[in-house]
């Protein structure tokens, strides 16, 4: 006690936080082993400049990855370049509506979304939006909108994805990240200078509620349990939130890698992953029924690599990583 009584209150509960988080870290990875998943191949797709988010299209065996001017398509069987989409100024995400066979891609510094065909990769148009800096979008299928959540601007632009025009813009508390649609009326946003989740109502046009993540810092990505109605939030200071999406009730926290972007979820296999960029790997966590969460362990990645896509009907992962011969993906499966 001699010891304690010299260290202020303010200072030694943070320290203790700390402490109990490194232990979780310690604990889960003596606990769970190893990931589950292995790198199964390494596709090469050259260059050194700049990715950001890259999506899964099933249907179509693509992999659509943005790049700093264009967003190039890869083929999912043979892991080779199989087009590009041109001319998009700070490429940020691709949204994908299958229903109407279009794409869609946030350019950040032109301020714009490019409409591209999905079954021929050809541009249709460019949408020129009042949002400044879209950054993530997402496609919403049962309203046929497009969101593009405006970094600049802390609002989210609303596109009707079949007429490929601006048809509205939301307001939010603060500067968004990543969302994630629950198909049924409602949008979910992290708010990454605030700590918040903002719910948006699709019908209604507008933030019908906001929560606290609590100890979150600069929330990222965001993923969606729809059977169990689960938010998974993660957050730079390495811990991701599970939080209720119909309450905003904060269930559990779980440690993580450092420098995360990126989470999916995946409803077959029952897991969480989150790609973490500078401790170089994917956490790969167990999210049984109950509200049971395990840390898996961590399947290994290269330093940088923050980004990932989900493919659900193969259960496969996708990461950019850099090398010394440009841009790779690694591919990684279940065991």
């Amino acid at each position: 006690m001699g010891i304690l009584k010299n260290f202020p209150l303010i200072n030694f509960v943070p320290f203790i936080r700390l402490v109990a988080l490194a232990l979780a870290v310690a604990g889960n990875a003596v606990a769970a082993g190893d990931s589950g998943y292995s790198v199964v191949a390494r596709w090469p797709i050259g260059s050194n400049d700049k990715w950001d988010y890259l999506i899964v299209d099933a249907p179509r065996h693509h992999l659509f990855l943005a790049r700093a001017t264009r967003v190039q398509v890869i083929d999912l069987d043979s892991g080779k370049l199989v087009g590009e989409i041109p001319n998009t100024a700070g490429a940020h995400g691709i949204a994908l509506a299958h229903d109407l066979h279009r794409g869609f891609i946030s350019n950040g510094k032109a301020d714009s979304v490019t409409v591209f065909d999905l079954d021929t990769l050809a541009t249709i148009g460019e949408i020129k939006i009042s949002g400044s800096d879209p950054d993530a979008i997402i496609y919403d299928e049962p309203s046929h909108h497009i969101y593009a959540f405006n970094g600049h601007s802390n609002s989210t632009t609303v596109i009707d994805a079949a007429m490929a025009r601006e048809i509205g813009t939301i307001p939010l508390p603060g500067s968004p990240e990543f969302a994630v649609s629950d198909g049924a009326g409602h949008v979910f946003v992290n708010v990454e200078d605030k700590s918040l989740v903002a719910r948006i109502d699709v019908a209604k046009g507008v933030v019908q509620s906001s929560w606290s993540l609590g100890s979150c810092i600069e929330p990222t990505g965001i993923a969606l349990d729809r059977a169990r109605n689960r938010l998974f939030s993660v957050c730079h200071n390495e811990i991701m939130i599970v939080s209720d999406s119909e309450s905003g009730r904060r269930i559990t926290e779980l440690a993580i890698g450092k420098h995360v972007d990126a989470a999916a979820f995946d409803p077959i296999l029952e897991l969480v992953f989150c790609s973490n960029g500078d401790s170089a790997d994917v956490s790969v966590i167990g999210a049984q029924s109950g509200d049971h969460y395990t840390m898996r362990g961590g399947l290994a990645t290269v330093k940088g690599s923050k980004t990932m896509a989900l493919d659900t009907a193969t259960h496969r992962i996708y990461v950019p990583a850099m090398s010394a011969d440009g841009l790779q993906i690694l591919v990684a499966a279940p065991r």
